[in-house]
């Protein structure tokens, strides 16, 4: 069985997961979501991954986000990748089944989070039970050491994959070691994919040839992300280098006040018309002082930040 095709290249957004003032899912508003991106030419979903609160959810609920948005992306085109992992091994084989019953574009998967692997063959043995689950979907790794602890080397991983997975075409690189992510894509003569997922070292990433990227901060911030790439495209490295500070400014002024994800989804409802609500818990809203602070900091950086919503 030969490896499975898979062509795309570019920037996708790790969408966030929209929550009611009661705690449940806000599906009513996906389609308009997925709208918003497509007007700002944001042409990849990432759903149910870390900034998409996955691990938060039941698998009823993984489910019922996954078919939300399968339903809005065939009138917007966008390329929809779904995070099976970070669960327990029979849950992530029905989410991985289910996200290839709904012909997505491709699966994401994080490493067992308990019984967590320790060398490449552990990881492979255990992606190969999801690949065997969903056969027909391209298969990515989400490597994201600092929440899941799994320091796997990706180099050396991607290195000692060979035909193990056919359906396995990539990964999700959320790190700043740019040497392993310099290895990760030329292992195997750069047979691999690799998404980099940290906002603040984008034009360093691609200066090494890394030419994919799922960024949280697309969700609001996409027009400097997509102005920063084609800088970069271009050569001109300058304005690379100065839009990646802008970037960089704006990110450090969102996620000073808490976790990634409670001050993300704050800056969401300052900066757009998509109201995502409350993170779930463990997390937490921020306080009403730092809420202010991330106001006034983003309308000093000549953002229009402000309450849109109740």
């Amino acid at each position: 069985m030969s490896r499975l095709p898979y062509t795309y290249r570019g920037v996708i957004v790790p969408v966030l997961t929209p929550f009611n003032n009661d705690g449940y899912l806000n599906l009513d508003i996906i389609s308009k979501y997925a709208k918003y991106l497509a007007k700002k030419g944001i042409n990849g979903i990432l759903v149910n991954g870390t900034s998409g609160e996955g691990m938060s959810m039941s698998v009823v609920e993984r489910k019922l986000i996954a078919e939300a948005w399968a339903k809005a992306v065939k009138k917007t085109r966008q390329h929809l990748m779904i995070q099976v992992g970070g669960t327990s091994l029979p849950d992530v084989i029905e989410l991985a089944k289910h996200a290839e019953n709904l012909h997505v574009d491709s699966i994401l998967c994080l490493p067992e989070l308990y019984f967590k692997p320790t060398t490449s063959q552990q990881l492979i043995e255990y992606l190969e039970i999801i690949g065997k689950a969903a056969p027909k979907t391209p298969l990515l790794y989400y490597h994201i050491p600092m929440l899941t602890n799994v320091n796997i080397h990706m180099g050396q991983f991607l290195e000692s994959i060979g035909d193990k997975i056919p359906s396995f075409v990539g990964i999700k690189f959320t790190s700043a070691n740019l040497e392993e992510g310099a290895q990760a894509l030329h292992a195997d003569n750069k047979k691999y994919v690799i998404f980099l997922g940290n906002d603040q070292i984008v034009n360093a990433a691609y200066a090494l040839g890394i030419d994919s990227f799922i960024l949280t901060s697309l969700n609001m911030l996409s027009e400097l992300i997509l102005n920063l790439l084609a800088a970069s495209k271009d050569g001109k490295m300058l304005e690379a280098k100065n839009k990646q500070e802008e970037l960089s400014r704006a990110v450090i002024a969102i996620t000073k006040h808490g976790n990634w994800v409670e001050t993300m989804k704050v800056a969401m409802t300052l900066l757009t018309d998509i109201d995502v609500g409350l993170p779930r818990a463990p997390l937490k809203s921020i306080s009403s002082e730092a809420l202010e602070v991330m106001i006034k900091d983003l309308n000093n950086l000549g953002y229009q930040a402000e309450i849109k919503h109740d």
